[in-house]
């Protein structure tokens, strides 16, 4: 991510990336196509089994310890299963992470290029607001986001603030890349989403 962060970005402000949140949620929800060839048993979860055959399925050649460290970064609250926003993160990492030649074909296989210049967005996104481009984004960086954006209102704190807080899963006053991604998921309604598909399984039942 700092290397990607030594380019700069191209987003001038907050309200830049506001304004880009329909595009990416439509493609976010491209993403279910690819979700279910990972759900083998159609239960709205991928667990560690059913993410290892689908890489080796798709001739991605991760290790078992990297399949188990993209398991455990994704499965955010820990139940030991990859929910569809999770399983966004995941993709987004899988962008990062592999990019040789038989990498991009799996890709392709899985559908995942219409996806690429979402995740470059998103990239660019978490670029613009890392402002010392450590890989991480502190209270101060998210308030200067804001502010550039929001012209001195007054309420530009406390927007700032919030969204934060949104961000920060952990708790720890800096957000990484991956909690980045998690919050974006829900500021463009993809756990609303989740929840419709719980609500339709409960109908079905």
């Amino acid at each position: 991510m700092q290397m990607r962060a030594s380019g700069g970005s191209t987003m001038k402000s907050f309200n830049s990336i506001i304004l880009k949140f329909p595009k990416i949620d439509k493609s976010f929800r491209k993403c279910k196509s690819i979700f279910e060839q990972f759900d083998e048993d159609s239960n709205n979860v991928i667990d560690k089994e059913e993410l290892r055959h689908c890489f080796n399925k798709l001739e991605i050649s991760f290790s078992e310890e990297e399949i188990n460290d993209l398991f455990e970064a994704c499965d955010i609250n820990d139940d030991m299963g990859i929910k569809f926003n999770e399983f966004i993160v995941l993709l987004c990492l899988v962008h990062l992470l592999k990019d040789d030649p038989a990498a991009q074909l799996a890709k392709l296989k899985m559908g995942m290029q219409d996806l690429e210049t979402t995740f470059e967005t998103l990239v660019d996104a978490f670029v613009f607001l890392d402002k010392n481009k450590d890989g991480h984004v502190s209270k101060s960086e998210m308030v200067d986001a804001i502010n550039e954006t929001a012209c001195g209102e007054r309420s530009s704190g406390q927007i700032a603030m919030k969204r934060f807080e949104e961000m920060d899963w952990d708790k720890n006053g800096m957000v990484n890349f991956k909690e980045f991604l998690f919050a974006f998921t829900r500021w463009v309604g993809i756990d609303d989403m989740d929840d419709e598909d719980n609500d339709e399984a409960g109908e079905e039942v």
